[in-house]
């Protein structure tokens, strides 16, 4: 599975976390105006070029059954904004679509930065299970090692490849997590992952209760889970209070 890191571009956030997909203009389209467009992929700068960006926005339509003018008049924009004669000026210079067009183009087909990355790639994305994450605490949504059962859940689509056994997706309720995760983003877990202190996963407890957290400290005696949002005090408990512990991979605001 691809992960996206995010720039240091908010404070707070660590440069080479180990996760982390949440995506504005300064992260995925460094500039538009320049003749080089840059996403950063797991932690490496990949070359966008002119030809990739138009290819993404053809694959945006085709994938909804649009022709690339029914995007853009459905964006709210000209018609033409996106035919072929408006990528390149008369002497031949490429032309740029703006990051205002992209916006409003993946707006209008409700989707996001990050899955449109992936068409401009020319790569698909991943189904998983998705439930909310109040929701996730009732019985029979996981068996008793954090997996996914299969009856009651809805399916979302993320960009990502390689590993994805037992692969899910919570959307977020609550604010202990903010700023990083707001409510209504969409985490995807991994339950085989191994996970470390300083990971941001999903436990679930004894009680049934299943949260978004960070992992603190674990020790035989004591299994600490923090929150980003300093309102919100760290939960200690003993190792048999806490059920399992799943790592995020990624998030889509």
């Amino acid at each position: 599975m691809v992960i996206f890191r995010r720039v240091k571009m908010q404070s707070g956030q660590r440069v080479g976390g180990r996760l982390i997909g949440r995506f504005s203009y300064g992260m995925w389209l460094i500039s538009i105006y320049h003749s080089l467009r840059v996403i950063v992929r797991a932690g490496k700068a990949v070359d966008m070029r002119h030809g990739d960006i138009w290819r993404g926005l053809d694959r945006l339509a085709e994938k909804h059954g649009l022709s690339v003018s029914g995007l853009a008049k459905l964006a709210g924009l000209d018609a033409t904004a996106f035919n072929k004669s408006k990528r390149a000026s008369k002497d031949g210079r490429a032309r740029w679509p703006s990051t205002e067009s992209i916006s409003r183009a993946l707006a209008a087909v409700d989707v996001g930065f990050d899955q449109f990355a992936f068409l401009v790639e020319g790569k698909g994305g991943m189904s998983a299970p998705l439930i909310g994450l109040a929701q996730a605490g009732s019985d029979g949504f996981f068996d008793d090692a954090g997996f996914p059962k299969d009856a009651g859940w809805d399916q979302v689509v993320f960009p990502g490849a390689g590993e994805t056994e037992g692969l899910y997706a919570l959307e977020i309720s609550g604010n202990s997590m903010e700023p990083a995760y707001r409510e209504g983003d969409r985490i995807v877990v991994s339950p085989t992952a191994q996970v470390r202190r300083g990971d941001r996963v999903v436990a679930k407890l004894e009680t049934g209760e299943v949260m978004a957290k960070v992992l603190g400290r674990q020790s035989d005696q004591t299994v600490e889970l923090n929150s980003i949002n300093t309102a919100h005090g760290p939960l200690v408990f003993h190792p048999n209070e806490v059920t399992w512990l799943a790592r995020i991979l990624w998030v889509s605001q």
